[in-house]
């Protein structure tokens, strides 16, 4: 399953804005296929892309592999540190509602919006912040 250039202008879209109301960053990874365990594969693509050395260790990860139906979302430990350990449960839940539907940008989408509000709560952007990690999607394993 490919996503056109509409629906990944869609996937962009929502992280920058997102990433307008926080200093956090969110990365998404989207795969065809999970070779591993689907959080162990988020957390390669999470050192892979860097995403550790984000100044204020606020960086998320929505991993996704289209065909095995599997995701994972992963936050840096300056967010763990912060929040509940169950944190990542609400938009996990409002990600698999569309998914269910076959709604896979819708899902993706409204995960990036809810993650950016928590984001939000926690890591407000300010009036210096830089972007630190690009927006684009990463394609995996293309």
């Amino acid at each position: 399953m490919a996503l056109n250039a509409e629906e990944q202008e869609r996937i962009v879209h929502a992280i920058n804005m997102a990433e307008n109301e926080t200093s956090g960053e969110i990365r998404v990874v989207i795969e065809n296929h999970c070779p591993d365990e689907v959080h162990d594969r988020a957390t390669y693509y999470f050192s892979k892309l860097g995403m550790h050395k984000t100044v204020l260790k606020n960086g998320v990860l929505i991993y996704i592999a289209l065909e095995d139906h599997k995701f994972s979302i992963i936050g840096d430990k300056g967010i763990n540190q912060r929040v509940e350990s169950d944190f990542w449960n609400c938009t996990k839940d409002l990600m698999v509602e569309e998914f269910r539907m076959d709604k896979i940008v819708e899902g993706l989408v409204k995960g990036i919006e809810h993650a950016g509000k928590q984001l939000a709560k926690f890591f407000p952007r300010e009036h210096d912040d830089i972007n630190e990690l690009p927006n684009d999607i990463v394609f995996g394993d293309r």
